[in-house]
């Protein structure tokens, strides 16, 4: 039990402090093997990689179609045109809603948190800028919109977060749309709430969006200091401008969101793959895959499977090669630029997989320790219910590891179909399971080492003590509420 709390402490450690978990996981690893006295090198070659291969396996096709198509909505101009259609049909006035709509869109329809983040930063920045909200709410904004219901609470949502519990549970992406779309509203409406008072409150306090931000201060004191350290001939004299956003007035024409004819139209179209997507995820779902002869899966060579435990994988690949087919379309007179759009898509899926992999392949050696059936039988002894069970340890493994896919996916590899075997046998609804379970990873993760959050305050040039108050609240303790929310109504109710 010691070298797996020094295990974790080393890998959020160092996680927090920005190093990669590609090769952070697998040393993390070590240590717990080294205090269990299990054999280092075959832990090594047979658990951890084939637990990292085995997901690869299985879910980098999602990774390579999400984000191809996400370097493609943005390299298309469809995301900008959303948000600026956004702002001028509502008004720039309403900069944090138009924020949280934006963003969620864009996650639902199949774009990476990474394409997300510097897609929508422009956009609110120039909104923030306009309207004169603090800046310290920005990150929150995006939070709300891209880590809670977006990612993993809205039925169809094609995130890994929503298409893995099918591989356990036989279930598909629109899990207990009824439910889904219930705690949606209550995830949006408290984070909207929170964020709408704590607008009041700055402004109350006197706050501006152009109040100088900590990273700015550094900046300005690195600036101040090296100009001031010597002549023409200072190697140490600035030779590039600072790497933060700089508030340095008011928004100029360029910023802004035009509000003529035009605008509508491209909004209206920018939206039009994210429906392809939608559609074709349904469409995949209950009536192409239902409709083909898939028997033969039953072959060993096939892996011996049924499509029960395919289809939430594979109408999510369909549906997002239909997005990517559709913009090339479209695009058709841009083929030759976005033909390299498709090869930086392609590279970008590569390291958001890696990362996941290797903390799978972590789970999966914590999993294989003797010791580990101590953590099981705790989670156990809380309580005899499947649905609690699954929550706490999807909860409780995406906050050790900051990252919601990967504590799903580690939990899921550890407990799931022990979960699914305790579900039936508890009459507790399959389609109740991977709802709540893909809630309940979008809780804890957004922990101040989540990798994706540290990304968010780096963006948007600001420092945890300015904005990690309001990003707890709308990504951790709404979330908590929101799981709390859904499984309480689904295990009174069930799946609907």
């Amino acid at each position: 039990m010691l070298g797996i709390a020094l295990s974790l402490v080393f890998l959020i450690t160092l996680a927090y402090r920005g190093y990669s978990v590609i090769y952070i996981a697998p040393i993390a690893a070590l240590i717990a093997v080294i205090f269990s006295g299990v054999p280092l090198l075959a832990t090594y070659t047979q658990v951890f990689m084939p637990a990292m291969g085995g997901f690869i396996i299985s879910y980098f096709p999602l990774f390579l179609t999400g984000a191809i198509f996400g370097s493609l909505i943005s390299a298309t101009g469809y995301a900008r045109d959303i948000a600026h259609w956004l702002a001028t049909l509502i008004g720039p006035s309403k900069a944090i809603f138009i924020t949280v709509l934006a963003t969620s869109l864009l996650t639902y329809g199949g774009v990476s948190a990474w394409v997300v983040i510097f897609s929508i930063f422009p956009i609110a920045t120039a909104l923030f800028r306009e309207a004169d909200i603090p800046r310290r709410l920005m990150p929150a904004s995006v939070m709300l919109g891209l880590f809670t219901f977006g990612l993993a609470t809205l039925p169809g949502t094609p995130q890994i977060h929503n298409t893995m519990p099918g591989q356990y549970f036989g279930t598909n992406t629109f899990a207990a749309p009824i439910l889904s779309i219930l705690s949606t509203f209550v995830l949006f409406g408290l984070g909207m709430a929170w964020l709408t008072y704590r607008q009041r409150k700055l402004k109350a306090a006197g706050e501006s969006y152009f109040d100088v931000t900590v990273m700015e201060q550094r900046e300005a004191e690195k600036l101040k200091a090296r100009v001031g350290g010597g002549g023409e001939n200072d190697d140490d004299a600035p030779d590039s401008a600072p790497s933060v956003p700089v508030a340095t007035g008011p928004p100029t024409d360029a910023d802004l969101p035009v509000g003529d004819v035009g605008i509508h139209k491209r909004g209206i179209l920018g939206l039009l793959p994210i429906l392809v997507v939608t559609v074709m995820n349904a469409l995949a779902t209950y009536v192409i895959i239902p409709g083909m002869d898939t028997a033969y899966l039953a072959e060993e060579q096939y892996g011996a499977t049924s499509i029960d435990s395919l289809v939430s994988i594979w109408s999510v690949i369909i549906a997002l090669v239909a997005g990517i087919l559709w913009m090339l379309a479209v695009k058709f007179r841009e083929i030759n630029a976005l033909v390299k759009t498709l090869s930086e898509g392609a590279q970008r899926a590569v390291v958001p997989a890696a990362i996941t992999a290797s903390e799978v392949g972590y789970g999966a050696v914590i999993a294989s320790l003797a010791t580990f059936a101590f953590v099981r039988d705790g989670l156990s002894a809380i309580s005899d219910n499947a649905l609690v069970t699954g929550v706490l340890s999807v909860a409780g493994v995406s906050g050790i590891t900051g990252s919601a896919s990967g504590g799903l996916a580690i939990s899921l590899e550890a407990f799931g179909n022990e979960l699914a075997t305790a579900a039936t046998q508890q009459g507790i609804d399959m389609e109740i399971m991977h709802r709540v379970l893909a809630m309940a990873s979008t809780s804890f993760d957004s922990l101040p080492h989540n990798g994706a959050m540290l990304t968010v305050l780096l963006v948007c040039g600001l420092t945890h003590k300015e904005a990690y108050k309001d990003i707890f609240v709308v990504s951790v303790m709404i979330p908590v509420i929101g799981v709390v929310f859904a499984a309480t109504l689904g295990l009174a109710v069930g799946a609907f």
